[in-house]
């Protein structure tokens, strides 16, 4: 899934040799290079990454616009499985395009209420881990702006007290109608869809179903939130990219435009990503273990 490259020192690859201006610090070595560097000799590989972490800890507290782009990654590091590793026990043997298409929803609505009620209440009882709390003081602290954007619909940015949240693929917690006419408290209030039986519960103004207000397989994403995620990348100073391969576009561009624009880009993830070759730094170790020294003052 992940590209291939040097751990100890990334380079960009042809087609984007014009954006990787500089040089970028593996802040830790695959195990096969580590073996390498240690008959090489190891220390001027912990030179380096030491470097490279005390690089991006300047970068990022001295910026003054920086984005979080955060994925899957992250949410797993709460407990919260990816939506495939979801697809276990009773829900081994569907399909997932039965369960996260309008297609699947039209043809089974119960089905695919059922699911996501249950994966609802799995997001309940996850907690913010140490990485969502770290972006979160991080921000608090003040000095400059911090944009969360996310690919994960959990919530848990906003539960661990992050205020600029943009959620490119909706909020497994909140629901929409079916067909379009809007959301449901917005809608009326007083209405309790949580609190009603039936699966799902009908749009109180049009009596359509309501459906999860999440981005399902050959949907579009939010037009509004998608440009306001482009104008972020494109204006930060600093871009640091948490728990995502970086893979599935156009949410995967958002490293690429802030890199064209002059921001350094940070990245932490214990795997290999996309854009490790265009990146000025690469932090390979989990968010929550990372992330608390990393956004540190």
């Amino acid at each position: 899934m992940h590209s291939e490259h040097d751990g100890m020192n990334p380079t960009a690859s042809a087609s984007e040799s014009a954006i990787a201006s500089t040089s970028a610090f593996a802040c830790a070595i695959p195990d096969g290079e580590r073996n390498q560097a240690q008959r090489q000799g190891a220390s001027s590989a912990s030179d380096a990454s030491d470097a490279g972490i005390a690089a991006a800890h300047a970068w990022l507290r001295d910026a003054r616009h920086v984005v979080v782009f955060t994925g899957a990654g992250v949410s797993a590091e709460s407990g919260i499985p990816t939506f495939r590793d979801a697809l276990t026990g009773l829900w081994a043997r569907f399909d997932p395009q039965a369960l996260a298409t309008e297609e699947g929803f039209r043809a089974d609505p119960t089905l695919v209420w059922r699911w996501y009620a249950e994966r609802r209440a799995a997001v309940a009882n996850a907690r913010p881990n140490a990485a969502h709390e770290a972006i979160a003081r991080y921000e608090a602290r003040g000095g400059r702006r911090v944009d969360v954007v996310t690919q994960n619909v959990d919530g848990l940015h906003r539960r661990a007290g992050s205020h600029r949240v943009l959620e490119l693929h909706g909020d497994i917690t909140r629901v929409k109608c079916l067909d379009g006419c809007g959301a449901p408290e917005p809608i009326d209030p007083a209405f309790d869809w949580r609190g009603d039986a039936r699966e799902p519960p009908p749009c109180p103004r049009c009596g359509a179903p309501l459906r999860p207000d999440v981005v399902w397989f050959g949907e579009f994403l939010s037009e509004a939130a998608l440009a306001e995620a482009q104008r972020a990348a494109s204006s930060c100073d600093a871009m640091l990219v948490v728990g995502t391969s970086a893979l599935v576009y156009p949410a995967a561009e958002l490293p690429v435009l802030a890199r064209r624009s002059g921001a350094r880009l940070v990245v932490v993830d214990p795997e290999r990503t996309a854009i490790d070759d265009i990146a000025d730094a690469v932090v390979r170790a989990p968010a929550a273990v990372a992330l608390p020294s990393l956004l540190a003052e």
